[in-house]
C-alpha cells in the first residue's frame, strides 16, 4: 500500500474542508480551490510554503513531531486524525516496517481471552482483529451475527459483512454511520501497517466489489472503535440497542474484546436473553420454530 499516496490525500483532504473564516484568515477576491490553500496551512503551521508543500506531496520522511504537531493544529485534526497523522509519519521513516519485526498476520486467540469471552454468557462477546475478523465468539455473539456466521463469503469479518451482505442494510438500523466507521478503521490500520499484505488485500476487495466502500475509502475519514451505541435489527428477536464496548488486549497482538450489552430489565435485555434461548436450542428444532420480531 503506497503511503505517500496515503499521506498526500490525507492531508489535502483535510485541508480542503477547513475554510479561511473557520482558520481566522481574511478573504480576498474569489478563491480557486475549497479550503484554504497550501500557503495558508504553511503560515498556520508556521513552515515555508515550500516544506509544506513537499509534505503535501506525500514526504513526510524526517518530519519532527513539532512539525507534526504543528500541522494537526493547522488542519483542526482530531485525536485520531492526530494518531493517524503520526503513524503516517512512522511508516515513512527510515527503516521500512517491511524489515522491521511485524505483527502477527493470525495472531492466536490465548486460551485465558477464549475463556473470557466464553464466561459471558448473557453478554454478546467476540475477539476482533484490526482486519474486523471476529476470530473467536461466544454463543450469544454467534447468534446476534448469525447472517454474517452463515455466510461463508463474510469470512466472519464485519466489513465484508456489512458491505457485501444483502442483509446488512436492514441489519444495522444506521448502517451508513456504521460503514463509515467500519471504513475509518480499516484507514487507521492501513496507515498503522501499510505493509500488511492480508489488510491491502481485504481493502482491494472491498474496493473491487463495493461502489459504497470505494466512495467512503476516498474520504480518507479516520476512526477508532471504543465505545458507542449500536441499533441492530436482528432476524429473530427485532430491534435491540446496545451498548458496545472495544477493549484492546495489553499486547502486541492488536486484538481486542468486543462485548455488546444492554441495561438490566430493558427491552434490549429481555431481546438478548430470547436470542440467547434460541441458540441454545439444537440447529433442527430451531429450524422448525423460529421466534417471531416482536
Amino acid at each position: 500500500m503506497e503511503n505517500r499516496d496515503a499521506v498526500s490525500a490525507f492531508l489535502r483532504s483535510r485541508r480542503e474542508r477547513i475554510s479561511p473564516e473557520q482558520a481566522g484568515l481574511p478573504v480576498y477576491g474569489q478563491r480557486r480551490v475549497p479550503g484554504l490553500r497550501r500557503g495558508e496551512v504553511a503560515t498556520l503551521a508556521g513552515v515555508s510554503v515550500e516544506y509544506y508543500t513537499r509534505l503535501e506531496r506525500g514526504n513526510l520522511r524526517g518530519v519532527s513531531d513539532g512539525v507534526l504537531d504543528a500541522l494537526a493544529r493547522a488542519l483542526r485534526l482530531d485525536a485520531t486524525e492526530r494518531m493517524y497523522l503520526n503513524d503516517l509519519a512512522r511508516a515513512a521513516g527510515p527503516a521500512p516496517r517491511a524489515r522491521t519485526p511485524r505483527r502477527d498476520a493470525a495472531p492466536t486467540v490465548r486460551p485465558s481471552v477464549a475463556r473470557i469471552v466464553e464466561g459471558m454468557p448473557e453478554l454478546a462477546a467476540y475477539v476482533m482483529n484490526n482486519r474486523l475478523d471476529t476470530l473467536a465468539a461466544n454463543p450469544l455473539g454467534r447468534a446476534l451475527y448469525t447472517e454474517m456466521y452463515a455466510d461463508p463469503g463474510c469470512g466472519a469479518n464485519v466489513a465484508r459483512f456489512a458491505f457485501f451482505h444483502p442483509a446488512a442494510r436492514r441489519f444495522y438500523t444506521d448502517w451508513e454511520r456504521m460503514a463509515r466507521f467500519a471504513v475509518g478503521a480499516l484507514r487507521v490500520e492501513a496507515g498503522r501497517s501499510p505493509y500488511d499484505r492480508e489488510l491491502s488485500n481485504l481493502i482491494g476487495e472491498l474496493s473491487t466489489r463495493s461502489d459504497a466502500f470505494r466512495v467512503m475509502w476516498g474520504s480518507h475519514d479516520v476512526h477508532v472503535f471504543r465505545d458507542s451505541t449500536k441499533r441492530l435489527n436482528h432476524p429473530v428477536v427485532g430491534d435491540l440497542e446496545l451498548d458496545q464496548e472495544t477493549l484492546g488486549l495489553p499486547d502486541e497482538s492488536g486484538l481486542s474484546v468486543v462485548v455488546y450489552s444492554a441495561p438490566p430489565r430493558s427491552a434490549t435485555a429481555d431481546a438478548l436473553k430470547l436470542l440467547a434461548s434460541w441458540s441454545a436450542t439444537p440447529d433442527q428444532e430451531r429450524n422448525e420454530e423460529t421466534p417471531s420480531q416482536p
